[in-house]
């Protein structure tokens, strides 16, 4: 640390040294006399440091991911600089500027793209951290954008999400990743956020005096302005995939307002429930995630495109469950605490896992249902849609992530679990119903016991990057 502070106090003298002898060469000495672009500099040295220096112990993803997020600080100072010389741009114009940062994020979203990685939570973190930079993007209140300072926080809280994992899984594994983990929230929170109080509150402060044309970092040549302006980079404000908005459907609540301002009933095309569909008049009410499924509704293996079925333990760590369809009767029994359950592109399948697992990932799944007796670190649905999840022990967190329908049914002795969600819908949560006189029903697994009925605890819809934590 003593030579850091060393080059940082070498490095002030120097600028110091060109400030007292450049005078009028202050717009073209990289900032170096702005106190906006000092105190960056300090940011970086004071926070960033102790990212990089974990991220080298740990190597890897983790590594290549971290020098990402250098380069989208590298850029951000570049921008600064750069705004002080720039007449406040019309909407294309600030597309155009904000182009460099904007293909940073897509580098580090497309890291988290694919077959899902062992550091996919470091990835994501890091990922999803970068929409905090999109706050030089603010523009006043109507821009359609938090103030920065909220703008930076509700970034992190994004991103937290995915960093709170980090500290879950590592707690007594490896030292280096909680060390990661501690050092990027610090680096947003206080770093970035205090920066940004302190210079930019109002966000960035254009040229008054620069001629009317966008200065762009990239010493690319400028693209020709188009006649019809597009829009910023969707990147820059969602930690989603920067597709087209006209290519990709309205999703959450774009596509309810979407519905609301096309002027037809909102209840238009809703089927009517009777009363047999309700809950309490089915005849089945087993609560146990069911093995079987109207054929109808299998659709067709076009799902499996994506690879050859997998059912196999890989180093004696890692069982990966991959691209079932229509499979209702996959069982894993030979599993330990040390081992963990990956299942990916599974479709319309029932997995059973006998016995107690370190950690269950369930990925990319559509209308699969997993039974597990217990996990001991927790349970992840990610990417999903009409899951259903049943623990028979015990879980101490459960995580649902971009994930629209999930069924949840805990055993008495999970009912301490920590339920967390962020991006997802339609969550139900069900527990054992505690009325003596109520209804039960047989056990599937062992005929001479009976439990009570499943009732439902809470069911909640969630829109958007919120993120939610329940405790039951």
């Amino acid at each position: 640390m003593d030579e850091k502070l060393i080059a940082r106090l070498e490095s002030a003298v120097n600028r110091l040294e060109a400030l007292a002898s450049g005078g009028g060469r202050a717009a073209a000495d990289g900032g170096a006399s702005d106190p906006s672009i000092l105190a960056f500099d300090d940011l970086m040295a004071q926070y960033f440091s102790k990212v990089s220096i974990a991220a080298e112990k740990i190597g890897g993803q983790v590594l290549q991911v971290t020098k990402i997020i250098e380069q989208a600080f590298n850029v951000q100072k570049e921008l600064l600089i750069n705004v002080k010389q720039t007449q406040k741009p019309d909407l294309a114009g600030l597309a155009e500027f904000l182009k460099p940062l904007n293909e940073i994020i897509m580098k580090a979203n497309a890291m988290t793209e694919g077959r899902r990685s062992d550091f996919f939570n470091h990835l994501k973190t890091a990922s999803d951290s970068l929409t905090a930079f999109a706050w030089i993007a603010y523009t006043g209140k109507d821009c359609g954008m938090s103030m920065p300072i909220a703008h930076v926080e509700e970034s992190w809280q994004m991103a937290e999400f995915y960093n709170n994992k980090i500290l879950v899984e590592y707690k007594s594994k490896d030292p280096n990743h909680i060390e990661w983990a501690k050092a990027m929230k610090e680096l947003y929170l206080p770093g970035l956020r205090d920066y940004v109080k302190s210079h930019y509150p109002l966000g960035p402060v254009w040229s008054a005096t620069a001629k009317a044309t966008t200065v762009a970092p990239s010493k690319a040549p400028a693209a020709k302005t188009p006649t019809a302006p597009p829009p910023p980079p969707a990147s820059l404000f969602s930690s989603e995939s920067s597709q087209p908005s006209l290519s990709k459907p309205k999703e959450g609540m774009a596509a309810v307002f979407q519905e609301i301002n096309s002027g037809k009933s909102v209840t238009a095309g809703l089927k009517k429930v009777t009363d047999d569909m309700k809950a309490k008049n089915r005849a089945s009410r087993t609560g146990v995630v069911g093995a079987t499924e109207k054929e109808g509704r299998i659709s067709s293996p076009s799902f499996s495109k994506a690879g050859p079925p997998k059912l196999e333990l890989q180093m004696g760590r890692k069982w990966v469950v991959e691209n079932q369809i229509g499979k209702k009767n996959l069982i894993i029994d030979d599993c330990d605490a040390k081992q963990s359950v990956y299942v990916y592109g599974c479709k319309d399948s029932v997995l059973q896992i006998q016995g107690k697992v370190n950690n269950i990932t369930v990925d990319k799944c559509n209308k699969m249902g997993v039974v597990f007796t217990d996990v001991v670190a927790a349970c992840e649905i990610v990417n999903c849609g009409g899951v259903e999840v049943q623990c028979q022990g015990s879980a101490p967190t459960i995580s649902v992530d971009n994930t629209a329908g999930c069924q949840l049914y805990l055993s008495k002795d999970s009912l301490g679990t920590s339920i967390t969600t962020a991006k997802s819908s339609e969550i139900n949560v069900l527990i054992p119903g505690a009325q003596p006189d109520g209804d039960w029903v047989s056990s599937v697994a062992n005929e001479d016991k009976i439990l009570p009925s499943w009732t439902t605890c809470l069911s909640i819809t969630l829109f958007g990057p919120e993120r939610t934590s329940l405790g039951l």
